[in-house]
């Protein structure tokens, strides 16, 4: 009895309340986030920070190739990388290329500001989610599960009987699932906050830039690929069509030229009208 009083009070261990009490009880150096949760006041922010850009650039593949250098110099990894060449049967124009990379947090910025570098910036956005709740939170939860988990090992140490050691196991193997559960989610949101998440967009400068050529060179270099662009849509077409107008021409002679020549042949035969005497 006196053991299975034991197992009770260690499974209620890691309950809600106690991890509740547990990121409450420091009193007047409490604080609560945005989301209403509580924060120790001293705690560290915890901020995850993600971003996105989009480069225009003459070259997307080696562009991708420096990206990923500059990333691995600052300690960041490349997630994704996928290349897109030419659709058109211009080989210079119309490729490609998507990233998602992890800089470290601290080197986001300089990251930024190095795409610079490698073309004209069409956009750039930055978003931060503080997290500083969940994670005092969950290290709450954490240690009040490691708790739970020494104590039900002791028990175990010291049960009486089989049956007792039966039910200090199955508690112990319950606490212990939640426990890298926890665990696991603890070490997702350190990841995030340690990693910035970053994607990139890099493409080759368009027949038409947004907002319009900017000057006479600008709209004189639009206006050419423009008719670069229409004539080779002709030529293909022309390309496409030619076959069936050789054809559609060698049909239209073996039926028109014979007939031209009946109708010649009836004109010279049949005789001329004589008048009619009153």
């Amino acid at each position: 009895m006196t053991l299975a009083l034991l197992l009770a009070a260690g499974c209620s261990g890691p309950s809600g309340d106690e991890s509740s009490s547990s990121a409450d009880s420091g009193g007047a150096g409490a604080v609560a986030d945005e989301a209403g949760d509580p924060v120790d006041a001293d705690a560290e922010r915890q901020v995850i920070t993600n971003a996105t850009a989009s480069l225009v650039v003459d070259d997307p593949a080696d562009a991708a190739q420096q990206v990923s250098e500059r990333v691995e110099s600052a300690g960041g990894r490349v997630d994704e990388r996928t290349e897109y060449a030419a659709t058109g049967d211009d080989e210079d124009e119309g490729s490609s290329a998507d990233l998602v990379v992890r800089v470290p947090s601290d080197a986001l910025t300089d990251v930024l500001a190095d795409l610079e570098d490698l073309g004209e910036v069409a956009s750039v956005s930055v978003s931060r989610s503080d997290v500083t709740g969940q994670t005092v939170d969950l290290d709450a939860r954490i240690s009040a599960l490691q708790t739970s988990v020494a104590r039900l090992q002791t028990l175990l140490d010291e049960a009486p009987s089989t049956e007792a050691l039966l039910a200090a196991e199955g508690a112990l193997s319950g606490r212990q699932e939640q426990l890298e559960s926890l665990q696991s989610q603890r070490g997702f949101l350190a990841d995030q906050v340690e990693m910035s998440t970053l994607r990139l967009h890099l493409e080759q400068p368009g027949v038409a830039p947004p907002g319009g050529p900017d000057g006479f060179v600008d709209g004189l270099s639009t206006g050419w690929k423009a008719l670069v662009s229409a004539a080779g849509a002709a030529v293909i077409a022309l390309g496409v069509l030619l076959p069936w107008l050789v054809v559609g021409a060698v049909i239209a002679a073996a039926v028109l030229v014979p007939l031209r020549r009946a109708r010649r042949r009836a004109a010279v035969v049949s005789p001329p009208a004589t008048a009619t005497e009153g």
